[in-house]
């Protein structure tokens, strides 16, 4: 018998099920609660470089607004699915609520391969996105930022577009801008630094120093070496990261016992991500395949790629060792493997609070585009330092008091925080 396909957005709606039944939530907010309040699908026309149209499928959806705008990336990827996108929107709202954001959550999606497009057509597909979605997103409606294989550039051509049509000025429109057109300092590091500031909350209840321990990586893109930057710095050493091979069409390992050397592997990896193995081998690291990440003999693991990354088929591949896990993807444990770490007493960081650093940056950014004034990127730092902490100490000190799993207890937080605005507006 085939295993049944992966659905992310059944598992959203089963981890929000079973926080609905913690809360004793009446049946309406559930039913409010469990879907998106509205989504868009629309098709792509974008004349090729050929000269020849290709029709992409793109979407939009805002799971719920209770809270203040919708906010949420835009992906562009081959295997990007309507409910991996419906699950993206409701994490979102959850990250927003747990970090006390007046914010909702949605996400956008683009079915593509960016990797086989020129720059002209990356362009004319932001573009073409934004024309279909421009009359229900905006500063007060929605706010798109970067996400898997979007860049800062893809913001800009998407601003340029919304204040085209629009006929005005609008940097609050989406976020991870440049800085210099409105993009706020320090928000490249914001998520990989978010995970690291929960990590260090961790590792204090844990009464563990992170000069004692070692990490190992999944991905390589811009949260995993943020990540890994800021890990480095407390004293942690990251002894493996795996990341994707485009030419190969599959992952590797880099390993190295000493702890891997960041600037180094940097200068060999291309703009999505993938290390150059020839080269790493040559610079004295083991080139592995890429599932032995989860394998290996350290107290932390950070899955930061995709989701579905933590599955029943690998969790028992976990060393004794791991005492921390830090989920820098969105929805990178099954529900499986999470009853398994629960089980095993690891502790996890849940995806929606560990990664809300970039989702909290979005948003000191989106202020700054608003009342157009900018600060220093220590201040920004220093305030997402201070937003990430206290909301991982809400979340460990209703885990302590409830006696709660800490993804439960964040659920509770964030599920509770939006019902209770729904309630407040007379929804349900």
């Amino acid at each position: 018998m085939s295993a049944k396909p992966f659905n992310a957005f059944a598992m959203a709606q089963a981890q929000f099920d079973r926080a609905a039944d913690l809360l004793g939530l009446d049946q309406a907010t559930r039913d409010l609660l469990r879907y998106p309040m509205r989504e868009y699908h629309f098709s792509l026309p974008v004349r090729m470089d050929d000269g020849s149209v290709k029709v992409f499928r793109g979407f939009r959806v805002q799971h719920n607004d209770a809270r203040g705008p919708g906010k949420g990336g835009i992906r562009f990827h081959p295997q990007e699915t309507i409910d991996t996108v419906r699950a993206l929107a409701m994490w979102m709202t959850w990250k927003c609520a747990v970090v006390n954001l007046p914010l909702g959550g949605s996400k956008g999606g683009v079915i593509c391969e960016p990797h086989n497009l020129s720059q002209r057509e990356l362009e004319g597909l932001c573009r073409a996105w934004v024309r279909q979605i421009s009359r229900d997103v905006g500063p007060v409606l929605d706010v798109p930022a970067p996400d898997v294989m979007t860049s800062a550039q893809h913001m800009l051509w998407m601003l340029d577009e919304y204040e085209w049509i629009h006929r005005g000025h609008y940097p609050g429109f989406i976020t991870g801008k440049p800085v210099g057109m409105g993009g706020s300092l320090g928000r490249t590091e914001a998520t990989g630094y978010g995970v690291v500031f929960t990590v260090r909350e961790a590792l204090k209840e844990l009464g563990i120093r992170p000069q004692d321990t070692w990490a190992s990586v999944q991905g390589f893109g811009n949260v995993a070496q943020y990540a890994i930057e800021l890990l480095q710095q407390i004293g942690a050493k990251v002894v493996c990261v795996s990341c994707w091979d485009q030419e190969d069409q599959k992952a590797y390992c880099f390993r190295r016992g000493a702890g891997v050397d960041l600037a180094q592997l940097r200068a060999i990896t291309d703009r999505f991500g993938s290390i150059n193995k020839r080269k790493a081998g040559e610079l004295g690291y083991e080139v592995l395949p890429g599932e032995v990440w989860i394998e290996q003999d350290v107290d932390i693991l950070i899955p930061a790629a995709l989701e579905n990354s933590i599955t029943g088929d690998n969790v028992g591949r976990i060393s004794a060792r791991v005492k921390l896990i830090a989920e820098g993807a969105n929805g990178p444990t099954t529900l499986e493997a999470d009853h398994v770490l629960k089980e095993r007493g690891v502790f996890v960081i849940p995806d929606f609070l560990a990664n809300a650093g970039g989702v909290t940056c979005s948003y000191l950014e989106q202020v700054q585009s608003n009342m157009n004034y900018y600060w220093e990127k220590d201040e920004v730092l220093s305030k997402l330092d201070v937003m990430m902490t206290s909301a991982f100490l809400d979340v460990r000190e209703t885990a302590k008091k409830r006696k709660l799993y800490m993804r439960d207890a964040a659920y509770i937080i964030a599920i509770a925080r939006v019902a209770q605005a729904c309630r407040d507006r007379g929804w349900v």
